[in-house]
């Protein structure tokens, strides 16, 4: 059948108008691209420093890792990785990054190796998300990062226990921090019948956040010799004020590593100034590489294969990451990713 000129012109505009949604659905990120966005976090933070060094261990195996700066927060980041969303700013002043979105949703992430437990499980922070345990989470790398939970006070403030200031009806100026420890904190405070409706009816004040040259009297949080937003208040703390810095009971630091899968350690001496001994406390470590269950076998293997091969870029960090091939693909009870897992056997580091 021969087309006169005018039906041959609608035939090739109806043509060009079904391959437009075509070209419209080809996706900017994600694996089939070989452009997946990682759920991470400012250059500053552990999480965001750990997005680098994944991004860089990638870049010789043809992979151009899209990193999502402003993706952590605590919990926010378990949840934004796991719902697979698409990655967006929060108002100011929370999210002033400067660097732009990545345009298509997460498919992996980086976050704390307590973090990823508790969201998989679905505890603590997470205990009341209507999304339940996130059992499609899996766990591809754990890199060690230590990090102690840190009790201070001023050395003038006579305080050798945290029972001091309800014993004795102290008033005094408190910052607790709680936006990277979950339940954590809180449950020390309730152990030592603190809150801040205690704390201010005895006269003192309450704060969750340090900022720059604050005064306080009763510091707590955790901490590392880490130029990272969430540690720098030991810096400066602990250079602007003589600080004791004390014990946690034994029994609150045995209940807090059996609930909340944490470790009981000492504080180094000489981690910061002030710590004239070696204090027991709990700390935590794991800073885990993870994706859910729809991460291809073939990247989790190069992903687990890379940063092996690429130990040397934790080193170049700011963060006190070091790789241990006894526990890189260990996660409490995350399940590791069969591609993953496969790396790990073929090198000899589990069975």
């Amino acid at each position: 059948m021969r087309l006169r000129p005018f039906q041959f012109t609608l035939l090739l505009l109806a043509l060009a108008a079904t391959a437009l949604p075509a070209a419209a659905q080809t996706p900017e990120t994600g694996y089939a691209v070989r452009k997946p966005v990682i759920g991470g976090a400012c250059p500053l933070c552990p999480w965001g420093a750990m997005s680098e060094v994944v991004k860089k261990a990638l870049a010789p195996y043809g992979w151009d890792i899209q990193i999502c700066y402003v993706c952590a927060g605590g919990p926010r980041e378990a949840r934004l990785v796991s719902a697979k969303a698409v990655p967006q700013r929060r108002p100011p002043p929370r999210d002033t990054d400067p660097h732009p979105l990545p345009n298509g949703p997460i498919d992996f992430g980086v976050t704390g190796s307590q973090f990823l437990q508790w969201a998989y499980l679905g505890m603590d922070v997470f205990a009341n998300d209507p999304e339940g345990p996130r059992r499609h989470l899996r766990m591809v790398a754990n890199i060690q990062e230590p990090t102690w939970l840190l009790v201070a006070v001023k050395s003038d403030s006579g305080i050798t226990s945290l029972s001091d200031i309800v014993e004795k009806r102290l008033a005094v100026d408190m910052v607790a921090t709680t936006s990277i420890g979950g339940g954590i904190t809180p449950a020390i405070l309730a152990y030592y019948g603190l809150s801040e409706e205690r704390v201010e009816s005895l006269g003192g004040t309450f704060e969750t956040n340090y900022e720059h040259g604050q005064d306080a009297d009763v510091l707590i949080g955790f901490g590392s010799m880490v130029n990272a937003p969430e540690y720098r208040l030991w810096y400066e703390a602990s250079q602007k004020f003589d600080l004791n810095f004390l014990e946690l009971a034994p029994d609150l630091r045995a209940k807090l590593a059996r609930d909340l899968y944490l470790e009981q350690e000492n504080i180094p001496l000489g981690l910061f100034r002030g710590v004239d001994r070696p204090i027991p406390t709990v700390a935590r470590t794991g800073t885990v590489i993870y994706g859910r269950t729809d991460m291809p076998d073939d990247f989790a293997y190069t992903l687990a294969k890379a940063m092996d091969e690429h130990q040397d870029l934790l080193q170049w960090t700011h963060m006190n990451f070091s790789y241990n091939p006894r526990t890189v693909w260990k996660a409490f009870d995350v399940p590791l990713h069969p591609g993953a897992a496969r790396y790990y056997k073929e090198r000899g580091y589990m069975k």
